[in-house]
């Protein structure tokens, strides 16, 4: 990813922006970068997921991830490769859609853009 813009937060109060409280400026860039990276997502479908109930619950494992003394370049990149190694199960594919077997980072950073982009799966077929 160069000389691309970082998309700002449409949601600083929740999501990942708000679960990152003091180090959401810092924080924010790095993620978009690293799950953009990971997923091979664009930067507004990675803002969409970040901004998102998910991005909420991917800032908890950051911040466990400095809980655990972590710098933060560092604990982004540990929740990223979790989330990558975790797959979606069954449960997950039935209550959201998303492919079995899907990686869960990449799975709920594409349910996010559609949910973002009004999207239903269920019309398209």
């Amino acid at each position: 990813m160069s000389n691309t813009a970082i998309p700002a937060t449409h949601n600083k109060g929740w999501g990942f922006w708000g679960t990152m409280g003091g180090h959401a400026c810092i924080a924010w860039p790095l993620a978009i970068s690293a799950v953009a990276d990971a997923t091979d997502a664009d930067l507004d479908t990675v803002r969409a997921f970040l901004d998102s109930r998910h991005g909420r619950h991917f800032a908890d494992d950051v911040q466990n991830g400095l809980y655990e003394g972590k710098a933060l370049p560092d604990a982004i990149h540990a929740a990223t490769g979790r989330w990558m190694d975790w797959t979606i199960g069954r449960q997950i594919s039935k209550d959201y859609g998303i492919p079995r077997g899907l990686p869960y980072l990449t799975g709920f950073v594409i349910h996010c853009e559609i949910v973002e982009s009004g999207t239903d799966e269920s019309l398209a077929a």
